[in-house]
């Protein structure tokens, strides 16, 4: 049988405790970013393009007929080349490799910039063939970011390529 006051001491310290997490459960205020700040989130997963070749009529003659398709095409895909600048600056730059053991699988990125909140020009260019010069995907846009804002930047090539959102 508990005595009366082992019991108030029990609330006393129950009570303790539990007012301990109420308070750090609100306080300090926790903030991720400052208030005059704006995020820029750039978040790609991309398969890069395969090197095939079209196969000569001597060479389809000299394979077996269930092996002749038309064109060469090598399990391995391309590394993706990758750029961004924020108002004419570079401010991020990467070659993303394919994953998997024979690397056939998908490219990833994922970047995080604090910008300060206002008016800019991003531009974003990538090369998902190395074999060919240059930027076959590029997007520039002049974005306003109010405070707290997230952009993401993502590619989808089904809506175009690069996008922002």
């Amino acid at each position: 049988m508990l005595k009366p006051t082992a019991i108030v001491g029990q609330v006393i310290l129950y009570g303790a405790f539990a007012a301990f997490i109420g308070y750090f459960a609100t306080s300090p205020k926790y903030r991720q970013i400052p208030d005059d700040v704006a995020l820029i989130k750039l978040s790609i997963s991309h398969l890069g393009e395969r090197e095939c070749r079209k196969r000569s009529p001597e060479e389809l003659a000299k394979m077996p007929p269930n092996m002749r398709a038309p064109m060469d095409c090598p399990r391995e895909r391309s590394d993706i080349r990758l750029e961004v600048d924020l108002d004419g600056q570079p401010v991020f730059h990467t070659v993303m490799h394919p994953t998997g053991l024979y690397k056939d699988g998908v490219s990833t990125v994922y970047k995080r910039f604090e910008v300060k909140a206002g008016d800019h020009r991003v531009t974003v260019r990538m090369n998902d063939n190395l074999v060919k010069p240059g930027f076959n995907f590029v997007k520039e846009e002049a974005i306003k970011l109010k405070p707290g804002q997230v952009m993401v930047i993502d590619f989808n090539p089904d809506k175009g390529g690069l996008f922002f959102k």
